[in-house]
């Protein structure tokens, strides 16, 4: 290996994945020859597969885009038609399966942008906790982009490696061994998609504007900069030309972007009529459904991703969910068995595992499962196993284990609203109204659509005579979740209060 040609090592290095490698040798290669375009070449991919993102998974939202976003969208949606409105019509309730901040169904998988969702309205965005369990946005992916692209320019104490104001960019575009890796470069890597459009731009123009690829190029640059209209337009042109699974998936990411998810849908299955099976194509579609609250056509199209690859996790974990939330812990136990035979191992398998087993009655299996979890737990995910643990306590008629539970899941994580509203119960249980209304209050203030802080809140008021408190909180609770009895019939008898005074 010593004696290898250096151009045929650094192909070899590439091709095994050592880039920094790769791009070390190229660096000495260019030191004597400046102008030789192929190892030029390779150190440019080498440099942008060091940072390099598959854009058509990671899409984060951030404050900054949804201040600036200049797209109108119908505010008010026909539910089943629009993401920020879910169907309440199928699917689940919140009084089966908790909710997100979206009022949406807890997924089963947690994947890029799950938890980024688009708020409501710009205070209530700003108000939500920033944890991995919320719905508030990131600050900026702009920003993230920027970040990335300025670390890896601190890579090279000499700075940048291609100084790109000063490049011809329409010498360039015409040569097709070149341009291509330049534009990777230049998107990826420095980050800069006003010059990654023009470079694109003008190939596009030099091939005649026969090549699909460019046009896909394209509409990446123009999504990149939020126009989507127009990102729209190149990926459609770029399917007549080729059709390419990458593409189909831009279009629908587009789609989804600007809030037409059933148009995002159809697009996905016009890719599935020219690429059968495509498991990327029947989870995106899985995925749309799940986010619009239609369960059981999101479990039919998991089921349809298992058929083609029975390795897919996060199939296996959304329906693995579906049927836990569906009481059939014995079927949820199968799939998430499935999952520790393939070498899933972390804090979130066992905990679910130790669900299933308690509400499968197996319970020789809880607690191990459970010390398995707290052994492998971080700071993030240490809260949620004592919170399940509680309600263990709860349903074995074990308060005091369920109080401590609670208590150390507030002291892993204080913005725990579910722990605050359980401890308010218990806390009620002992006599300690005070004290119980304090986390009602506690938890209704960090998730505002959870129904049951609003309800338990307005339930004790009226007990204590407080009753336009009651009031108030009942309307939260029943906004929250409209097909909660309990709430309506509290509303019901506080009006006929409210009429005989």
């Amino acid at each position: 290996m010593q004696h290898m040609e250096p151009m045929f090592m650094a192909m070899s290095l590439f091709r095994r994945r050592k880039f920094e490698q790769c791009a070390d040798i190229c660096t000495r290669l260019l030191c004597k020859n400046p102008y030789d375009q192929a190892v030029w070449s390779l150190k440019t991919r080498a440099l942008t597969e060091q940072v390099f993102v598959d854009e058509v998974e990671v899409d984060e939202e951030g404050i900054a885009e949804m201040l600036m976003d200049d797209n109108s969208i119908a505010q008010v949606a026909r539910p089943g038609t629009s993401m920020k409105m879910p169907s309440t019509s199928q699917g689940t309730s919140p009084g089966m399966r908790p909710m997100s901040g979206m009022n949406r169904p807890m997924s089963g998988f947690v994947r890029p942008g799950t938890q980024s969702g688009r708020p409501g309205t710009m205070e209530q965005a700003i108000r939500t906790a920033r944890t991995a369990r919320t719905a508030r946005p990131v600050t900026s992916s702009s920003g993230r982009y920027v970040r990335l692209g300025t670390a890896s320019m601190l890579s090279n104490p000499d700075g940048p490696f291609i100084n790109i104001p000063r490049l011809n960019f329409s010498k360039y575009a015409a040569i097709h061994q070149v341009s291509k890796p330049l534009f990777e470069y230049i998107f990826h890597h420095e980050n800069d998609i006003k010059n990654a459009l023009e470079l694109a731009a003008l190939a596009t123009e030099a091939s005649k504007f026969n090549d699909w690829w460019w046009k896909v190029q394209i509409g990446k640059c123009y999504y990149r900069m939020g126009m989507y209209r127009e990102a729209e337009r190149q990926l459609k042109s770029a399917l007549k030309q080729q059709d390419m699974v990458d593409t189909f998936l831009y279009l629908a990411k587009v789609y989804m972007r600007i809030d037409q998810p059933l148009t995002s849908i159809d697009i996905y299955k016009q890719g599935l009529e020219k690429f059968p099976g495509e498991v990327f194509f029947l989870t995106g579609i899985a995925r749309i459904y799940e986010g619009m609250n239609d369960l059981d056509n999101a479990v039919k199209f998991y089921k349809d991703v298992l058929h083609y690859d029975n390795t897919h996790v996060e199939a296996i974990a959304c329906i693995a969910t579906n049927y836990f939330y569906n009481d059939q812990p014995e079927l949820a136990l199968r799939f998430y068995r499935r999952l520790l035979q393939m070498g899933v191992y972390n804090t979130e398998l066992y905990n679910n595992l130790g669900l299933c087993c308690f509400y499968a009655q197996q319970y020789d299996m809880t607690l191990v499962c459970f010390e398995r979890s707290i052994s492998l737990a971080t700071d993030e995910t240490i809260a949620d196993v004592y919170y399940n643990m509680g309600h263990i306590g709860l349903s074995i008629g074990d308060s005091v284990l369920a109080y401590h539970c609670f208590k150390l899941a507030l002291a892993m994580n204080h913005d725990h609203a579910e722990a605050y509203n359980n401890l308010g119960v218990l806390e009620l249980r002992k006599g300690r109204s005070e004290q119980a209304r304090a986390f009602f209050q506690a938890s209704a203030n960090l998730a505002p659509h959870m129904y049951e802080p609003y309800y338990n809140f307005a339930a004790l008021s009226e007990q204590v005579g407080d009753l336009q408190n009651s009031f108030n909180s009942a309307k939260k609770a029943a906004d929250a979740f409209e097909d909660h009895t309990n709430s309506k019939d509290l509303i019901n008898e506080l009006k006929k209060h409210f009429s005989l005074l």
